[in-house]
C-alpha cells in the first residue's frame, strides 16, 4: 500500500513569479498533481474485497490537503515579498545614497530603479555628474534625504 510523506518544501522561480511559477513538493520530490494522480490510481486499482483502511485513506487526503495549502501559502508569501521589494526600491528615488567603489565611497542621487528577474537595481547620478547604472540595492551603505 502506498504511503505519502509530509510536505518538504515549496519553491518559486523568483520572488516576482506569479502563482503559476510555484510548485509544492513532497519528500519524494513530487508535485501536488502527481500526488493526486497516485492516490486516484491507487483507488482505481484497489481490490474491492480488501478496501483501504478508512483511517489511512483519510490520513492521505489530509496530507494532500496540507500540500495544497502549503503551495497556496507559498504563492501568497512570494507575492507579498515581490510587492515589498518593489515598494522599498521605489522609495529610494530621489534619495542621496553612498555606494562603495573599491576603497572609496561614491555619493549620488538615485535617479532610476530597474527590475531584472524581480531583482531591483538603481541608477545613481554622482555629484560629479557621472551616471552609474545597475547598482545592486543591497550594496547601498547609507541613505539620506536629498
Amino acid at each position: 500500500m502506498f504511503q505519502t510523506q509530509a510536505v518538504g518544501t515549496a519553491t518559486s522561480a523568483d520572488a516576482g513569479a506569479s502563482a503559476q511559477g510555484a510548485t509544492a513538493t513532497s519528500a519524494f520530490g513530487l508535485g501536488f498533481d502527481s500526488l493526486l494522480k497516485i492516490i486516484l490510481t491507487q483507488l482505481t486499482y484497489q481490490d474491492p474485497l480488501k478496501p483501504m483502511d478508512n483511517f489511512q485513506f483519510v490520513s492521505q487526503l489530509a496530507q494532500f490537503s496540507q500540500v495544497q495549502q502549503g503551495q497556496a501559502m507559498s504563492d501568497r508569501l512570494n507575492q507579498i515579498l515581490a510587492s515589498t521589494v518593489t515598494v522599498q526600491a521605489t522609495g529610494l528615488l530621489g534619495k542621496r545614497v553612498d555606494v562603495p567603489a573599491g576603497a572609496a565611497t561614491l555619493t549620488g542621487t538615485v535617479v532610476g530603479i530597474a527590475f531584472a528577474n524581480g531583482t531591483p537595481t538603481a541608477t545613481i547620478q554622482t555629484d560629479k555628474g557621472q551616471t552609474i547604472g545597475s547598482v545592486a540595492i543591497g550594496s547601498i551603505t547609507q541613505i539620506r534625504e536629498k
